[in-house]
């Protein structure tokens, strides 16, 4: 049992459910381990870092034009447990030329997904060239633990409502763009047997306050606070964009185009039905240009986004093309 964390009376259920939680965390990570993995040193990868047989070789990406607070975290865990661990630069030169390849493996001009995206391929493909095949991740346990902000903030009757379409629509990037470089990625939080634990726990499982400070992923920091360390344990979720740097790609862009190109390329996306929103949206849509058709050239489905022309699910809210939210699909013509 987490005795400090029992100390500070945090659930009741998170502490009574937590060496259950233990078990099976450890169980997939077990079955789902792998070569190499990406590190960002919060508590997600640090705790498969800390449970997997495999002593992994780490990387840490990061877009060395902004500061990235995963480099320190990333660099201790590796330290405590002996990991080969190095940090992965994602310059600009080399964004210029991995983008075009994470728009073909995903299909996508959305901008956050790139920008958390961008940073994954990076780690993906130093692990490649390094001569690594299967790279873990941790995908998913934001998803299955409500471990966003827009999810655990929410009252209890709606979290589990918010929870159950996350499931539905979730998807990671991580799977098509190994799949792309000829290697596999391993996503030990999506094994079946965390999956249906997760989804069976309720609200003061998943969240819980600390300090005065609301988490979500309650179950998670109570059932490994012990054995990754407390500092690990109650570290703030930082998304990759944050983490990596690449949070500062919208500002990059918008020094780096030119308001007249700007205005130009976005008028020649209107007339393909094509909303752009920013510069860095617009700057995305040229490369998925250059190696696809407009969105509506090869819609096929019974909805529409209405701001790409693109297939949407009838229920969506966002677009996985564009990544426009909220959106109401449009029935198709």
């Amino acid at each position: 049992m987490p005795l400090q964390a029992a100390r500070r009376n945090l659930g009741a259920k998170a502490l009574r459910r937590a060496p259950e939680c233990r078990a099976v965390v450890e169980a997939g990570a077990e079955g789902n381990g792998g070569d190499s993995m990406l590190l960002s040193g919060g508590l997600d990868t640090t705790i498969l870092a800390h449970v997997v047989a495999s002593r992994p070789r780490c990387y840490t990406v990061r877009f060395p034009l902004f500061e990235s607070p995963d480099v320190p975290c990333a660099k201790a865990v590796s330290v405590r447990l002996g990991l080969e661990w190095s940090t992965v630069d994602l310059t600009p030169r080399r964004l210029a030329k991995v983008l075009p390849e994470v728009v073909k493996a995903l299909k996508t001009f959305d901008p956050m997904e790139i920008r958390n995206s961008v940073a994954v391929y990076e780690g993906l493909s130093a692990a490649k060239r390094d001569g690594y095949s299967r790279v873990m991740t941790g995908d998913g346990a934001d998803e299955l633990f409500a471990g966003y902000s827009f999810s655990f903030n929410l009252p209890p009757r709606e979290l589990r409502a918010k929870l159950r379409d996350l499931w539905r629509v979730m998807r990671f990037s991580s799977g098509p763009m190994a799949g792309s470089l000829g290697i596999s990625a391993s996503l030990p939080y999506l094994d079946p047997r965390v999956a249906r634990f997760a989804e069976g726990l309720g609200h003061e499982e998943l969240v819980g306050s600390k300090d005065g400070v609301k988490y979500g992923k309650l179950i998670l920091r109570v059932a490994f606070e012990e054995v990754i360390g407390e500092e690990n344990a109650w570290r703030v979720k930082t998304p990759i964009e944050f983490g990596s740097g690449t949070t500062f790609l919208p500002k990059y862009y918008e020094a780096k185009v030119s308001d007249e190109s700007f205005s130009l390329q976005r008028s020649k996306a209107s007339k393909e039905g094509v909303k752009i929103r920013d510069k860095e949206h617009m700057h995305y849509y040229q490369i998925y240009r250059d190696i696809f058709p407009p969105p509506s050239a090869e819609a096929e489905g019974a909805c529409r986004c209405p701001e790409c022309g693109g297939d949407a699910e009838p229920r969506a809210t966002f677009c996985v093309t564009c990544g426009a939210y909220p959106i109401k699909p449009r029935r198709a013509d």
